[in-house]
């Protein structure tokens, strides 16, 4: 996450959720390791180091648990970085604002809880810092991962681990969904870049597989030719065996960044999907939709299958309810 999005000397990066500091220090060493390997002319630093050294990020996150916050902002110090940690719930609460609106940033990234759910619709309908889009709606209790593009500047990227369920809830589904809702007017907002499809048993918390979300809110670079295209990427099989989790070696790292960044097509790896492709599959945006590995090509993933049976269930409570309180109110 921290290569594709290319941090550069000065940027303001933001984790919401930021735990203890992980993913900004990985941000910060990204950086610079691209620095040396490129050669660059780089600002000079305000810090220690001279001319030659990169000017440092502005890291910024947030945390609700206080022992892990105090661990983030230990984290820092430890690194020798700049950093600006607070604490609180960031849903209700967010503490980065500027001008009663949400401060925004070069780059956030962020690997959150999935599904959380003890957000209501009320939480939503109280927000006023436009996290969450007119016309998309409520996305439902256990998706406000979708709000964080809300923090990117106008040139800004984003980088969020989530369910897999996230890319296809809801599509294919007779009805309307709230999540596959948001996610069309993500889309038909052209905000999402790339989708990465995680191999199992990576996290451990949870032996499902997850994706990664890549929102940019200018596809105008290298020409405009990512715009009204996704590039979607099954990284299912780049993995090998551990003990207890399995895990994405160095040189499996670099081949999907390098396909992200380099925006490449290869057979069995990746794809570039136009918005009219996305459409005709009702706005499902799961890289195992349209990537078939040698496994995925007999079986899909169990967590996708589990997933859809969820809303499909969800759904039929809520047409049983309805029609229960239609029949009540003609007395049968």
């Amino acid at each position: 996450m921290s290569r594709v999005l290319a941090p550069e000397p000065g940027m303001e990066i933001y984790d919401p959720c930021c735990g203890s500091g992980g993913l900004l220090v990985k941000c910060e060493i990204a950086m610079e390791e691209a620095q040396r390997e490129g050669g660059h002319s780089c600002p000079p630093s305000s810090g220690k180091g001279g001319k030659n050294t990169p000017a440092p990020l502005k890291l910024y996150g947030q945390e609700y648990i206080a022992e892990t916050w105090a661990m983030a902002n230990m984290n820092m110090i430890i690194h020798d970085m700049e950093g600006e940690i607070e604490i609180g719930d960031t849903f209700k609460n967010p503490k980065f604002r500027q001008n009663g609106k949400l401060r925004t940033f070069d780059r956030v990234i962020a690997n959150p809880m999935w599904n959380q759910s003890w957000f209501t619709e009320a939480d939503y309908d109280a927000d006023e810092l436009e996290r969450f889009p007119v016309g998309a709606g409520f996305p439902g209790k256990s998706s406000a991962d979708w709000g964080m593009h809300a923090s990117l500047n106008d040139k800004g990227r984003a980088a969020v681990v989530l369910d897999t369920g996230a890319a296809s809830r809801g599509s294919g589904n007779a009805g309307t969904n709230k999540e596959k809702t948001v996610r069309q007017w993500f889309v038909d907002h052209d905000l999402v870049e790339s989708v990465l499809y995680l191999p199992e048993n990576l996290f451990y918390n949870t032996s499902a597989p997850g994706i990664v979300l890549f929102l940019n809110r200018d596809k105008s670079r290298d020409g405009g030719t990512r715009k009204g295209k996704v590039l979607l990427v099954n990284a299912s099989q780049i993995f090998e065996k551990g003990d207890p989790k399995n895990f994405i070696p160095e040189d499996g790292i670099a081949r999907i960044a390098d396909t992200l960044l380099g925006w490449k097509e290869e057979g069995k790896l990746s794809r570039i999907v136009d918005h009219a492709e996305l459409k005709k599959n009702d706005y499902n945006i799961s890289p195992s939709r349209y990537i078939h590995t040698s496994d995925a090509e007999t079986y899909r993933p169990i967590a996708e299958i589990v997933d859809e049976l969820n809303v499909i269930e969800a759904e039929a409570r809520e047409t049983d309810k309805a029609l229960r309180e239609i029949l009540e109110k003609i007395g049968i």
